[in-house]
């Protein structure tokens, strides 16, 4: 499908049927896969033949899925994960063990915050966060003999700062680490950070691209562009033999372009088991048929509301990369140029007592912790999300007590907006 374009890969990509074959892609609900002999599944256990023997590690169904995400963002291996906090954990913990150093902006959603410096620290990883604005000098400045990657939000969740994938990249590459890219707000469909210098893309496919609050997962893309071996010395876990698979050398053995997901597969799915099932992956996949379509309605409802927003005398501030007023928009317009997401932020004059007023006078938008969905959503961090984070953490992350996340789905902009006069009307 490489020669098609990103609307028809979203579509089509991943699956073509065969003569007789299904035209939609076949939901494999097994556990496990039948072989003639012994030596044929061995060759399997040894990685030298390609095939299924238990759906922990792989299924068809989910392979189809990965295969079609890898095309829409331009890599050349992915797989599919339980959720969005799994697939940034495995890309993350696939190249950083006990002993290692990751550097991460600073504002990115709070449940990666927690797992980056609650849960991974508990493991012997140490984080150091930066700005999204740091300067080169300043991001130089992170790193450490140990760090082994950089990781950040193309549009983070929910301060909605944008990435400079660009600058992080740069700064990556000159300490021979990868750069590991959250995508999931913008979806390839409007941002595909390999094509800035991402090495390795995540999603939380359970937004965007289900698009429909049907199924949580989540997904890794790796560009297949980083070369382990010339840092070898930095990556063993790729680049020496996993005695645990034979002897196996990842990088030497499926190169560039697959070492990265064959090992998460290898070793993390096996030990960890945060497979995404196939009826899952199947839902995914009828969202990702669509995505273009809707990515588009998003981000022009996300305008409407956030130009309203700006004339609230209730609204002390509005974020979202498409305003020309707003801090990202030049950034945005380099990295975003046909619009971002759905999702915009706004602050209350009133603080934490009037967000609480506001979210309980809402009708069409439903209170819920989810995201980036059909059905237009909203939160107020602070007491949901983000309650995990003391107020100085959330005050460097730009969530401030009175802010509301509002996530626009596919309705009428005119009638959201009329929800939200309603509702800023009762603080």
């Amino acid at each position: 499908m490489s020669e098609y374009r990103l609307n028809t890969k979203c579509v089509q990509g991943g699956y073509t049927p065969g003569n007789g074959e299904p035209r939609q892609i076949p939901i494999v609900q097994s556990t496990t896969f039948k072989y003639n002999t012994s030596e044929d599944m061995g060759k399997l256990f040894d990685l030298e033949a390609s095939g299924y023997f238990y759906t922990r590690l792989q299924n068809p169904t989910n392979d189809y899925v990965a295969a079609k995400i890898a095309e829409l963002e331009g890599g050349t291996a992915a797989m599919l994960t339980s959720s969005g906090q799994a697939a940034n954990f495995f890309a993350l913990f696939n190249i950083c063990e006990n002993g290692g150093h990751i550097v991460s902006s600073s504002s990115i959603y709070g449940g990666t915050f927690n797992l980056l410096d609650v849960t991974m620290r508990k493991m012997g990883i140490e984080i150091t966060f930066v700005s999204p604005d740091a300067t080169e000098e300043e991001l130089n400045a992170a790193f450490q003999p140990n760090t082994k990657a950089v990781f950040g939000e193309t549009i983070a969740n929910p301060a909605l700062t944008v990435l400079d994938i660009e600058l992080f990249a740069k700064a990556a590459h000159a300490h021979g680490v990868p750069l590991i890219v959250d995508n999931t707000f913008p979806t390839p469909v409007h941002c595909r950070p390999i094509e800035w210098g991402a090495d390795i893309v995540t999603h939380s496919t359970t937004k965007y691209m289900d698009g429909h609050g049907a199924a949580v997962g989540g997904a890794i893309v790796d560009s297949g562009k980083f070369d382990w071996m010339a840092h070898a010395d930095k990556f063993p876990g790729l680049c020496t033999p996993d005695e645990s698979y034979h002897g196996i050398t990842y990088a030497e053995k499926f190169g560039k372009e697959g070492a990265f997901i064959t090992k998460a597969t290898a070793q993390l799915m096996r030990d960890l088991g945060s497979i995404q099932s196939p009826q899952n992956a199947f839902y995914l996949n009828l969202g990702l048929e669509s995505l273009h379509v809707r990515m588009a309605r998003h981000a022009e409802n996300g305008q409407a509301v956030a130009e309203f927003l700006t004339t609230c005398d209730q609204v002390s501030k509005v974020t979202f990369s498409g305003l020309k007023s707003d801090k990202y928009y030049e950034r945005a317009q380099k990295y975003l140029p046909n619009g971002g997401c759905g999702v915009v932020s706004f602050e209350l004059k009133g603080g934490r007592a009037a967000a609480e007023k506001f979210m309980k006078n809402l009708k069409l938008a439903a209170i819920e912790t989810h995201v980036a969905d059909a059905r237009t959503c909203c939160l107020n961090p602070a007491t949901s999300t983000h309650r995990q984070m003391s107020d100085e953490q959330l005050a460097a992350a730009g969530i401030p007590a009175g802010l509301i996340r509002l996530s626009c789905g596919l309705e009428d902009a005119a009638d959201l907006i009329d929800d939200i006069k309603q509702a800023l009307a009762a603080i």
